[in-house]
């Protein structure tokens, strides 16, 4: 994987007044110092110390409405500490704003106090779509040519993205409830050199070897697709589901398949193992990545990843940001 040139000066960042000195990043700043390689170096920190560190659970909650979310994403290292607030408001684009965003606090770890603000919605997206192309990179057959990817909002052009970069994808499935939605993003992706089509879903299934699911999906309605759908040597990402309540995927499913996700107490919880059978297997990601653990048996394995997200990911990007401005915490 080459690195890619920075498309942008990288910017400073500001202090405000006060004794603290407060380190305050914008979007704006961290939206041009992120791309994919360095999402992707993150992500590989990360879950590689999720071996060793203490990883914590993430909370989800609700606003004054509770149709606006937030959730808390807290994490510690040997040497850092911090929390993501990602929030998630559905009427924002009614005043030009993006439902999802995040912001990024970093401890002062001498006296407990805030020591840095990052906002990060944009890198928040590379961020997600990085653990997926880990997952992708540990799981999927070498020769994986043909990706579905399920959504049509923000999050599914990062997807296709990242995974894109791991593996040889040749041809895009592009499925959405919309179907108006899902050909702006087919000929968005096409115009990107990614050679995308819309697409049912049966037929994305059967033709796949990367299926993502990129969803706000429900329990109460219908999975996204039928589990005889997928073919044996498929490897799913499971992206959307990420909090108590969320489904993507057809519960019978996970008979068939090996299950990692990035933190096994959390996907019972609140990720798309919140409906596996009991008794399914869950196997940490980053114990395929750091060799404790195996990953794909054979071409004939179907593998899922569940990701509901750690805080880890969000420190060790908060941390690859800031090193990118030469700021040492």
């Amino acid at each position: 994987m080459q690195p890619s040139t920075d498309r942008h000066p990288v910017p400073s960042a500001d202090r405000l007044p006060g004794p603290s000195g407060l380190l305050y990043v914008t979007e704006q700043q961290t939206a041009a110092l992120v791309d994919e390689v360095l999402a992707f170096d993150a992500a590989r920190a990360a879950f590689a110390a999720t071996v060793d560190a203490a990883v914590l659970p993430s909370l989800v909650v609700h606003g004054s409405d509770p149709r606006n979310r937030f959730s808390l994403k807290p994490s510690a290292s040997a040497t850092h500490a911090g929390v993501k607030i990602g929030t998630f408001w559905p009427d924002n684009p009614a005043q030009g704003l993006p439902r999802h965003h995040s912001t990024l606090l970093l401890f002062d770890q001498t006296i407990g106090r805030i020591a840095a603000v990052l906002e990060v919605g944009t890198a928040n997206a590379y961020r997600t779509a990085a653990a997926d192309a880990l997952a992708v990179d540990l799981l999927a057959r070498t020769d994986a040519a043909t990706l579905a990817v399920f959504g049509t909002g923000h999050q599914a052009a990062y997807e296709v993205r990242a995974v894109s970069r791991v593996r040889p994808i040749s041809t895009v499935l592009v499925v959405g409830r919309d179907k108006d939605r899902a050909g702006r993003l087919a000929a968005q992706l096409t115009a990107e050199g990614h050679g995308a089509q819309t697409s049912s879903a049966e037929e994305a299934c059967v033709r796949a070897d990367v299926i993502v699911t990129a969803t706000t999906a429900q329990a109460g309605t219908p999975p996204l697709f039928e589990a005889d759908w997928v073919r044996p040597g498929t490897h799913i990402s499971c992206m959307g589901a990420d909090a108590p309540g969320k489904r993507e995927l057809p519960p019978e499913l996970f008979a068939r398949a090996r299950v990692f996700c990035d933190l096994p107490e959390q996907a019972r919880r609140m990720g798309e193992s919140q409906h596996a059978p009991q008794g399914t297997v869950l196997t940490a990601l980053g114990a395929v990545l750091t060799g404790r653990a195996p990953g794909r048996g054979g071409n004939d394995d179907i593998t899922v990843f569940d990701s509901s997200g750690i805080g880890l990911q969000d420190l060790c990007l908060g941390l690859a940001l800031l090193k990118k401005m030469d700021i040492t915490l």
